[in-house]
């Protein structure tokens, strides 16, 4: 093409040319070169426009040749749709996530998310208390059923999860059993990890500790094979090796100038510092990342023992403080966690559904439940040192403790979301009289968390020891013992 012009401007200029521009008088018009003259500049004439023109067409159709052959984007999309229940009931509240955009349901089931640019993303409908559904656009704006899932599971702690033993006797009972759910130790007790985390700031504090499991990913993904929902359980502000790492977001006592302790000898962070909270937000997310189900946070409280009077933090405390404080990083993590699918749980004390102050302790249930999925109450028995209201000893009354821990905490969450899912006793007590809690116990406490309500129970026990006489058959098993089809 640039030679094409070159020809012609090359033609203007040549001197066998140059009379035809010349300001010389034209010849006579007699003169036979005259005519031929001026054929040879009309044809150059209309050479260089047809040049011009056909430079034009190349230029803005070579975009739009490209443009087609690579495929015209798609114009963005309003997904719009229904979420029911399998009795066809609309589902309220149910949130329906694609890419950063997020909307939730109406009283009628309706959702209206976009616009979004792409055809092929992925669209996440959750709703605590159901499974969750993964569409694509092309397949999602239409009625999505959610159907009711009722979690059962077993912990396993930062050890128990390491150790081949312990682990394969808990996934045994996955198989064998009622239950379908495992909570792991992500971050447990003593602040420590048991894969190889690369949020840096625990590779700085140093999170990695005695256990480094290195196929801890093949490992969740077996257990999502197996459908099996997976909790990481992430422990909160009771947290020794970040306080002792970086002293000035720990608890200080103020007799000595260093990190608080409790009565475990573990020292405890600051809730008040909002460092803390990125801290343990960015665990979460890494754990969410990874495959888990459900975040679960413990010890998302102020400390209940040790010399309370020497603790020291970054500001006055009250218990308005203390509810802020709790109430803020909740929703702090459930905006940042929200992209990533998971649910968000906390762990609380049983006696929260009794008191209605903080329990001292930041934990106030109408404060906390708007940003959680689960709201998971520790029912021990062990644990309600005075009984409640009409049963003094709470060891003997297992079931009325379950039953009315779980109604309380449900009544006072009414009208929101939130699902209730106690942890229950799987243990010996304590301390009271110290009797075993065996399959009577242990079935007690499942039938009050059930009749009060609950979605759900969670098994506790620090061994990892569980009664598993206390569980019913599960799916498979009962598919095994049943009698065969008579055969025509």
């Amino acid at each position: 093409m640039t030679e094409w012009c070159a020809r012609v401007k090359n033609f203007f200029r040549s001197d066998r040319n140059a009379d035809l521009l010349s300001s010389s008088p034209m010849p006579d018009s007699s003169s036979p070169e005259r005519p031929r003259r001026l054929l040879v500049i009309g044809a150059v004439a209309l050479a260089a426009l047809s040049l011009a023109a056909l430079t034009g067409y190349v230029l803005l159709a070579a975009p739009q040749r490209l443009q087609a052959s690579q495929g015209a984007p798609e114009p963005p999309v309003v997904l719009e749709g229904r979420v029911v229940d399998p009795d066809g009931k609309p589902l309220r509240s149910a949130s329906v996530h694609a890419g950063t955009q997020i909307a939730l349901t109406d009283a009628e089931g309706k959702f209206s998310v976009g616009p979004l640019p792409t055809a092929d993303r992925e669209v996440l409908v959750k709703l605590p208390g159901y499974a969750r559904q993964r569409l694509t656009l092309d397949t999602a704006g239409q009625t999505v059923t959610l159907r009711p899932q009722q979690i059962k599971a077993a912990y396993l702690t930062y050890y128990g999860i390491a150790d081949k033993g312990i682990r394969e006797r808990v996934f045994d009972l996955l198989d064998r059993t009622e239950l379908n759910a495992v909570v792991i130790d992500v971050k447990g007790d003593r602040g420590l990890i048991p894969y190889r985390t690369k949020v840096q700031a625990a590779l700085d504090a140093g999170a990695l500790g005695p256990v480094i499991m290195k196929d801890f990913d093949g490992i969740l993904a077996e257990l999502k094979r197996r459908n099996v929902y997976t909790i990481a359980r992430i422990v909160c502000f009771k947290e020794h090796v970040l306080a002792n790492a970086r002293p000035e977001l720990a608890i200080v006592d103020t007799r000595t100038g260093k990190a608080w302790i409790d009565n475990e000898r573990l020292a405890w962070v600051d809730p008040t510092r909002e460092e803390v909270w990125d801290y343990l937000i960015a665990v979460a997310k890494e754990a969410a990342l990874k495959g888990f189900d459900e975040i679960q946070f413990d010890y998302v409280r102020f400390p209940t023992d040790g010399k309370l009077g020497a603790a020291k933090y970054s500001k006055p405390i009250t218990p308005q403080v203390r509810i802020e404080t709790i109430s803020a990083f909740l929703a702090k993590a459930r905006r940042e966690l929200s992209p990533t699918g998971a649910f968000l749980a906390a762990d609380v004390f049983g006696y929260t559904a009794f008191n209605d102050n903080d329990t001292d302790i930041g934990q106030r249930i109408e404060d906390l439940a708007p940003h959680l999925d689960y709201l998971s109450p520790m029912v021990y028995p062990s644990g309600y040192h005075v009984g409640i209201p009409g049963y003094r000893n709470p060891v003997a009354h297992a079931y009325e403790i379950v039953r009315e821990s779980v109604r309380l905490t449900k009544k006072r969450t009414e009208g929101l979301p939130v699902q209730v899912r106690p942890w229950i006793q799987d243990f010996r007590d304590y301390a009271f009289d110290r009797r075993i809690f065996g399959v009577g116990e242990i079935r007690d406490q499942i039938r009050g968390a059930d009749e009060a309500g609950g979605t759900g129970w969670m098994l506790w026990n620090p061994r990892n020891d569980y009664t598993a006489a206390a569980l019913r058959p599960g799916a498979a098993t009962l598919a095994k013992k049943s009698p065969a089809p008579p055969q025509p």
